[in-house]
């Protein structure tokens, strides 16, 4: 427990909080580890009546400053001492606005991904009634993402901070998959046209699972026998649906067909092996698989990316194609976007967004009782010479501390090029 010491007292080595507003001194944060005359300086220079003192996190630094003795060394010290402050309270200013730039490109980020959600939404309604007003609305969709993810400009992965109602699971799912495994079918080197096919096979994967019975869809005990075989029949059901019209993509009807085989024949609907798979639909079976491990029917079980990526590549060795998994992974980063993590000075953040030319170094959100969540600092961790020290699991956060990061049981991602 902190107690409430005079400014005066504060020795180096001392861990102390500042009990003031975030905005009303230089520094970075309100508590810190008081490591220099300077910095102690400067928080004399406050005026404050106390400060709050940690004991257990103290320890006694010998100072080795040798003492201002005549008045000019003493205007020299007060000169350093105030043209540190501003170049600290300089640093803090461009942190804030740093923060404020990564807050409005995820702001307009957003704003993209809720007017694709908007077109999803709309395209899907249209499928069974007006399926090639559907599958022509689908393909300006898929054609505008991958513009954007073709380009070659470094691309930068956000994480999508908007929780989606229960009932448009299957939208954002689909979304999801469709831009993951653009992305993916990219750094795979397949052509442009190769990319957009499998974006628009990801955008109708599930579209079968519009002839199954919502009751199944959304049940989340195990499925009986009978039930699990009507399940497993959306592969076909998506390709009598989308059989409707000529318009689609013979490229891209192996993915609707094909999402749920694995390559030692385990899958379905034909139990195929691995020579007889489609190379798209095996790019749209991880990102699926990935996707059903992030939001599965059961939210308790739900993994976090970090955590899903990890599981397929210990437990669908065999079943997923192992290149596509390795390259999905580097794809993602190993701390993709919507991961928990505590970093190297010990500050908790959750991961907002993977540089693709930067990937071991993505920009995190950082968690600071005392700066409100709007004002967040959103740090590059390369920048900052910070690393990530491990993951941490979103439950076993502190309930103030889950509030503020928010980590969303619906993780969705966009993408844009990087300025």
């Amino acid at each position: 427990m902190p107690v409430k010491i005079a400014p005066k007292d504060i020795k180096l080595g001392y861990a102390i909080k500042l009990p003031v507003g975030w905005m009303k001194h230089p520094f970075l944060t309100n508590k810190m580890v008081v490591s220099s005359p300077q910095q102690l300086r400067i928080i004399l220079s406050l005026e404050l009546d106390y400060v709050y003192f940690y004991p257990e996190r103290s320890s006694t630094i010998e100072d080795t400053e040798a003492p201002a003795k005549s008045a000019e060394s003493r205007i020299s010290q007060d000169l350093e001492d105030l043209q540190q402050r501003t170049q600290m309270q300089l640093d803090k200013t461009q942190r804030i606005e740093q923060a404020k730039a990564h807050r409005r490109e995820l702001q307009k980020t957003e704003k993209a991904f809720a007017q694709s959600m908007a077109q999803v939404r709309n395209l899907m309604t249209k499928v069974q009634g007006r399926p090639l007003n559907a599958i022509e609305d689908a393909s300006q969709l898929i054609s505008n993402l991958a513009d954007t993810i073709l380009s070659e400009d470094a691309l930068v992965l956000h994480l999508i901070s908007q929780a989606g109602k229960e009932q448009e699971s299957m939208y954002f799912h689909v979304l999801n998959v469709s831009i993951l495994a653009m992305m993916l079918a990219k750094n795979l080197k397949y052509s442009a046209d190769e990319v957009k096919w499998t974006g628009l096979g990801a955008m109708f994967h599930d579209i079968g699972k519009l002839k199954i019975p919502s009751q199944i869809l959304r049940k989340t005990t195990a499925l009986t026998t009978p039930e699990l075989n009507f399940l497993k029949l959306h592969p076909k059901l998506g390709l009598e649906l989308l059989g409707l019209t000529q318009q689609f993509p013979t490229e891209a009807k192996a993915i609707v067909e094909q999402h749920h085989e694995y390559l030692d024949g385990s899958g379905y609907p034909a139990a195929l092996k691995a020579g007889q798979i489609n190379k798209l639909a095996r790019v749209v079976a991880v990102v699926n698989e990935f996707d059903n491990l992030c939001h599965p029917l059961d939210m308790s079980q739900a993994r976090s990316p970090h955590h899903a990526l990890s599981v397929m590549y210990k437990t669908m060795k065999g079943k997923l194609g192992d290149l596509e998994m390795k390259v999905m992974i580097k794809m993602m980063g190993i701390y993709p976007p919507g991961t928990v993590v505590l970093l190297s000075d010990k500050r908790v953040g959750i991961v907002m967004a993977v540089n693709s030319d930067s990937m071991l170094y993505p920009n995190v959100l950082i968690y600071d009782a005392d700066v409100p969540r709007l004002e967040a600092a959103i740090v590059t961790l390369e920048a900052n010479k910070l690393s990530i020290e491990k993951v941490v699991k979103p439950k076993a956060l502190p309930p103030e501390v889950f509030a503020y990061l928010n980590p969303r049981a619906q993780v969705s991602y966009f993408v844009q090029q990087k300025n």
